[in-house]
């Protein structure tokens, strides 16, 4: 609960003014019974006096009741911005290998619906406050009336919130199975989207995901929402019950035996009947703070999941003059295959200028030697040394900012953010030409006109965003393998020799053995192993690789 500390911590004179207006709004609303018990057994003379009162009292209700409103609506959504911005900057300063491990469904959970929740308990803390309010307005007034009616009130009032407990308990249980059940259904939901090709080409795959899968969660989810409803139903009903139980056992069995004057009996009534509407309020009001706290133990839960990254202030990286793998090793479960999959020990070196092609079968290991090389990964065992010092966990950041990156899956932001050059759109809009799509994207201050393009044409616009961060160090996990004969041709013999040109650095994952005498170096994995190294010449000689000698112009 530490994240509603620090919200109460930083929002404390706001809340203390809500709370107080709510709480005079309830008093203010059990005052105006009093006087209206007041006014049926008063005199002609006494009404005019007793009338101003009530008037006075009804506008301090009006306004206060206003006040906090308008208070706890402005909580609410403070609270919701406050906390999804904190989640939001603990995923951001989280090691990419919590963030694989959490996934985004839970996250995306808490930062919608659990969110959601909270603003409705804020919305809600006005009416908890102005029915505690009048409750305690109305018992203190019983109390005036009759001392030894108030204890008997109390005692019930006990029994009353005891039964009360027990089922609201059950029902929070039911609340949190069902959150974690939603997790689920929110990956089920992406995967309506995400696989929606494979779903309309294979008719029973649709039908079994979305009546076996799909539908088995909704009707999980259904079931514990709707028992823990039912549950705060059956704890509110019981309130109810005893409230109705204490009227009768006052009216008909202890004034028996105990005697009440007429007007003292009339204020019983009066109050009895008009406590009943602020405890229903309390009552169903109380879901949403078993809601919310619920909310609150996933963000605190998934926040303590993402520990931040242990990191040195930001700085600009510069160019280097070597880095080296030694002995590197990373061990990963493979979920296809029921088994623990160990990559290395590797041991690599890059020099500035350099390209080197990375190659190897399916599942050999490639894309996860090149996360672990661009900092992604912390190596498990071994080293990895920049200008001859190794990486820490304080360093790994700045370490990072050496590389520019396509990965086969890789993702395209709307806008170029976080690149302030000069001339932004100009450049880019030069590469667009270069690399034929400005006749479908254009840009503007940064922000692409559209990334509604197809797979190959992504992965040109991807490329045109590393040719802009211009690093020392650029990773390319088979870019070409979605392109068409010509811009692959192009990539491998202009755009690769134009980076090494610059100096850069260049690491291709690819199978594309035609291209591979283009290499300085090629460096083969299998099956976690480095098993073979050497020229890129040498390759195509000893494996009979074919040249592609064609030359295609990018004009």
């Amino acid at each position: 609960m530490s994240l509603i500390w620090y919200l109460i911590r930083n929002s404390r004179w706001t809340l203390l003014v809500a709370m107080v207006t709510s709480v005079i709004s309830g008093l203010a609303s059990a005052g105006l019974v009093a006087l209206i018990n007041q006014a049926l057994g008063a005199s002609r003379e006494t009404l005019g006096e007793l009338g101003l009162k009530f008037l006075a009292l009804s506008v301090l209700v009006l306004v206060t009741r206003a006040v906090s409103s308008t208070l706890f609506m402005k909580l609410g959504q403070n609270a919701k911005a406050t906390l999804r911005m904190s989640t939001i900057r603990r995923i951001g300063a989280a090691s990419y290998q919590h963030l694989e491990k959490q996934g985004a469904s839970r996250a995306l959970s808490v930062l919608t619906a659990d969110l959601d929740s909270i603003v409705v308990f804020f919305v809600s803390l006005p009416n908890l406050a102005m029915h505690g309010a009048v409750i305690v307005g109305c018992l203190m007034y019983l109390g005036y009336l009759s001392w030894q009616i108030l204890l008997f009130a109390i005692v019930t009032i006990f029994l009353g919130s005891l039964g009360f407990h027990l089922a609201n308990t059950r029902a929070e249980f039911h609340l949190r199975a069902s959150r974690r059940r939603e997790d689920d259904l929110v990956k089920y939901f992406r995967a309506l989207f995400d696989g929606a090709k494979e779903l309309k080409l294979h008719r029973n795959r649709k039908e079994a995901f979305i009546d076996d899968t799909l539908a088995t969660n909704v009707e999980a989810v259904r079931v514990q929402r709707t028992r823990g409803y039912v549950l705060y139903a059956a704890a509110a009903s019981w309130g109810s019950f005893i409230f109705f139980a204490f009227i009768g056992c006052v009216l008909f069995l202890l004034t028996r035996f105990y005697p009440v004057q007429g007007p003292v009996m009339s204020g019983y009534a009066m109050i009895f009947l008009y406590m009943i509407m602020p405890i229903e309020g309390l009552l169903s009001a109380l879901p949403s703070i078993s809601s919310a706290k619920v909310a609150i133990e996933r963000i605190d839960a998934i926040n303590a999941d993402l520990p931040p990254e242990n990191t040195l202030p930001a700085s600009d990286a510069a160019a280097f003059d070597s880095i080296a793998l030694e002995g590197v090793t990373h061990r990963y479960y493979r979920e296809r295959e029921d088994e623990v999959f160990t990559l290395g020990p590797i041991e690599l070196a890059f020099l500035p200028g350099e390209l080197v092609f990375l190659i190897g079968g399916n599942g050999s290991g490639k894309t996860t030697l090149a996360k672990m090389l661009v900092g992604l990964y912390a190596p498990e065992g071994g080293r990895i040394l920049l200008n001859g010092k190794p990486v820490g966990e304080a360093e790994r950041d700045i370490y990072r900012q050496h590389f520019s990156v396509v990965f086969s899956d890789f993702y395209l932001f709307e806008a170029l953010h976080g690149l302030t050059l000069d001339g932004l759109d100009a450049r880019a809009h030069a590469l667009l030409e270069a690399l034929h799509l400005d006749h479908k994207v254009t840009i503007e201050k940064g922000v692409f006109s559209t990334t509604d393009l197809s797979q190959g044409q992504r992965k040109r616009l991807a490329l045109l965003v590393t040719y802009l961060e211009d690093r020392p160090f650029y990773v390319f996990d088979e870019w070409a393998a979605d392109q068409d004969p010509v811009f692959k041709d192009v990539f491998y013999r202009r755009l690769l020799p134009d980076l090494k040109a610059q100096g850069k650095t260049v690491l291709v994952i690819s199978h594309d053995d035609r291209y591979f005498h283009l290499a300085d170096r090629y460096v083969k994995l299998d099956y976690g192993q480095l098993v073979e190294e050497g020229r890129g010449e040498q390759y195509a000689h000893e494996h009979g690789a074919g040249h592609a000698r064609e030359r295609v112009s990018l004009g």
